[in-house]
């Protein structure tokens, strides 16, 4: 008989107990299990030598989060059955079971046009089946359609416990102390007011802390600059590769899984596709980068040792787009340097943008209960410095060369 209680040490939160067999065999499932191989935030380990930890160790901390957050609002009268408890916390740990391999960096490079919660649902899907259903609320609670929104919103919106443990995380594996929230007064503050979750009046400055801190994290650690140029190294390789396979070139072949999805186009989830999906995470990219650092192509060959050795594009960014001539002059010195055409140049020299907003009025808003009744959206809250900057989004231009 299978063990139904554990407790997990988490270098973040100290103990977190496993205490239901449904919860258990979710954890204990090979797709869960996948999340091991793949890192949470993909290659900001080369910028933050510390940020290895991986989509497992959030997981994990999300659904501590998600226990404290039902018990909190349990202990305020709210109404939540023993079934919704578990179906919300199965929720929660499967919420990012959909991610491919290097987390958001080569999102929709391996199955075109398809987002990783598309791949997360069916995903849950397919367990579910295998569960004999016993995920029909966790999956209906997931996509919004069941009957009590706040749950849904614990698990996604701008004040969900996804966003709570993922800035907490990433702060303490990064050192990066601006990413600090107070994520155990924000859930102590959480109440539920005609369906909806909201935030108690006293709450307002820890949210405001929450914003902030999600924003300076964003700059900071996500759209790092560094790991800005050595993700879209990644991704132009793998565009590369694509482009000489689908010229006949057949010598890119790893023999793994990977190759299934570098020489066939796919667009569409079959079940098939699910279960080559699951079989791929950090390991098979990091093999193939290492394979291809020894191949004869010259672009791809050189793009994957600066890759691997940390010899990074030279990376700038600008609050305006660059020139067309800019860049061309861009890619005629590069073309100079590496001697080679003006076309196979252009793989050293891309451009981009990021953007970063810290609160969008119309994505499942936050709202604050006031001890009046009355609820505001928090951007409508008579607080200069929430008022000022709250929605307002802050766009960045990068390009990146070698020189």
């Amino acid at each position: 008989m299978k063990a139904t209680q554990k407790i997990i040490n988490d270098p973040v939160y100290g103990f977190i107990t496993i205490n239901h067999p449904l919860i258990f065999n979710i954890i204990s499932h090979p797709y869960f299990q996948r999340l091991r191989r793949i890192h949470q935030m993909a290659l900001a380990y080369l910028v933050y030598p510390g940020a290895v930890h991986t989509r497992l160790h959030h997981a994990l901390g999300a659904y501590h989060l998600m226990c404290n957050a039902l018990a909190e609002l349990k202990t305020k009268g709210i109404h939540i059955t023993e079934e919704e408890d578990i179906a919300a916390k199965a929720a929660i740990l499967l919420h990012d079971i959909g991610h491919g391999p290097f987390s958001h960096a080569l999102e929709n490079q391996l199955i075109k046009s398809v987002h990783h919660e598309t791949i997360s649902i069916a995903l849950m899907q397919k367990m579910n089946k295998q569960f004999n259903g016993q995920l029909d609320m966790a999956i209906d609670i997931f996509t919004g359609k069941y009957h009590k929104p706040f749950l849904h919103q614990l698990i996604s919106s701008q004040l969900d416990v996804d966003r709570m443990d993922y800035l907490t995380r990433d702060s303490f594996f990064t050192g990066v102390s601006e990413g600090v929230i107070g994520y155990d007064r924000i859930i102590k503050m959480l109440t539920v007011h005609n369906g909806d979750l909201m935030v108690e009046e006293k709450g307002i400055y820890s949210i405001e802390k929450f914003l902030v801190a999600r924003r300076q994290m964003y700059w900071q650690v996500y759209l790092h600059k560094t790991v800005l140029s050595a993700e879209k190294m990644l991704v132009h390789i793998l565009e590369r590769v694509r482009f000489l396979i689908a010229a006949g070139n057949n010598s890119f072949k790893t023999g793994g899984i990977l190759d299934e999805f570098l020489y066939e186009s796919t667009t569409t989830i079959t079940d098939e596709i699910l279960n080559l999906f699951c079989r791929l995470d950090d390991v098979d990219i990091s093999f193939a980068i290492k394979t291809w650092a020894g191949h004869p192509d010259f672009v791809v060959n050189r793009l994957c040792n600066k890759l691997l050795n940390r010899q990074l594009l030279k990376i700038k960014l600008d609050t305006k787009a660059f020139t067309q001539t800019f860049i061309a002059e861009k890619i005629a010195e590069a073309a100079n340097y590496l001697q080679i055409s003006e076309q196979d140049a252009a793989n050293f020299v891309f451009t981009g943008e990021a953007v970063n907003t810290m609160y969008k009025p119309n994505d499942e808003n936050i709202k604050i209960l006031f001890k009046n009744g009355e609820v505001k959206d928090i951007s409508a809250i008579d607080n200069p410095l929430i008022h000022q900057t709250i929605s307002s989004p802050i766009k960045k231009f990068y390009i990146c060369t070698l020189m």
